[in-house]
């Protein structure tokens, strides 16, 4: 009884804190890591400083919450896409159009990913999530491209490790371009992906 009860709380405690990272997701995309304090969070959210005290033991704390759990969503975006696609031009149309979306309208997350990845070159406690997450992501992408592969009778040409290396440097390029307002930057991202997934796949 007193295991099942402790659970619950630790569930509650749980659901809590990813409730708290939502409310501080939109203030981390917009001001970033280094500009962002967790009173500056809570001013921006329904939530007291002392409440985001109390569930984030500090707001490297908070912001490896944050991350975690907007990419666990991430990761499962084009599931459905390589599930259903019964053809390479499904699968990459699928692809292309939710990429292209993200990009889109989810700008700030991702921008605070690469804030949080490039600030684990120096700050040790952000290095674990950092490389999971990287791993999760990277078999996000080795889904796409061995069911493109398997449309095509073939087997991607590449590595795991290789392949996300080269879409997350196109879409890290192209976030950037994006940021600034370039409104080349999703179509020509498109158009390289479009060109590129036939040669590697």
């Amino acid at each position: 009884m007193a295991v099942a009860a402790e659970a619950l709380r630790d569930e509650k405690f749980n659901a809590r804190r990813v409730e708290l990272a939502e409310a501080a997701l939109e203030t981390l995309g917009e001001l970033g890591f280094a500009r962002t304090s967790l009173r500056e969070i809570a001013q921006n959210s329904a939530f007291t400083h002392g409440v985001f005290h109390y569930y984030f033991s500090d707001k490297l704390d908070l912001i490896c919450c944050c991350v975690r759990h907007y990419k666990a969503k991430c990761v499962t975006r084009y599931d459905e896409v390589v599930t259903t696609a019964r053809s390479r031009d499904e699968l990459t149309e699928g692809f292309l159009a939710k990429l292209a979306a993200t990009l889109e309208n989810e700008a700030r997350m991702h921008r605070l990913w690469y804030d949080l990845r490039s600030q684990a070159m120096f700050e040790p406690a952000f290095r674990k999530d950092v490389l999971e997450i990287d791993k999760s992501l990277e078999a996000m992408i080795w889904r796409i491209a061995t069911r493109y592969a398997e449309l095509g009778n073939k087997r991607p040409a590449s590595s795991p490790a290789a392949l996300y290396a080269l879409f997350d440097g196109l879409f890290q390029s192209a976030l950037l371009r994006h940021l600034a307002n370039d409104e080349k930057a999703i179509p020509d991202l498109l158009d390289e992906v479009r060109r590129l997934l036939p040669t590697i796949c």
